[in-house]
């Protein structure tokens, strides 16, 4: 689900990158160039038409995200998946504190 989920968060990826260098920032953009392109759908349409596709693709990069987010599979327990690492930390043993030495039996510290 999550590879899925990464492969259209890719490809809008790049639709959006694509739409937004064909746009111009002073409004021209795709209309400009084209020149015959003004008698078919307009100045105006063209511009309305990529700022749409501009929103669309930035809206659905959101929402696959969190989708991307929600398929994560986690190590908490929720999927029953751990990692390499998580497998080799649990078989470590935990190391013991060394015993301290005996304390003399008089009591009384040595001299010098």
């Amino acid at each position: 689900m999550f590879t899925l989920v990464l492969v259209l968060i890719v490809i809008v990826s790049i639709l959006l990158g694509a739409v937004v260098l064909v746009q111009n920032s002073k409004g021209g953009g795709l209309a400009s160039g084209l020149g015959a392109s003004n008698q078919i759908m307009g100045v105006r349409k063209t511009t309305d038409a990529l700022e749409k596709l501009t929103w669309g693709f930035a809206i659905t990069l959101i929402v696959l995200a969190l989708i991307g987010n929600l398929a994560l599979p986690h190590s908490n327990g929720t999927t029953g998946v751990k990692s390499d690492l998580d497998k080799k930390l649990e078989s470590i043993p935990t190391p013991t504190a060394p015993k301290a030495p005996a304390a003399p039996a008089g009591g009384a510290a040595p001299q010098k």
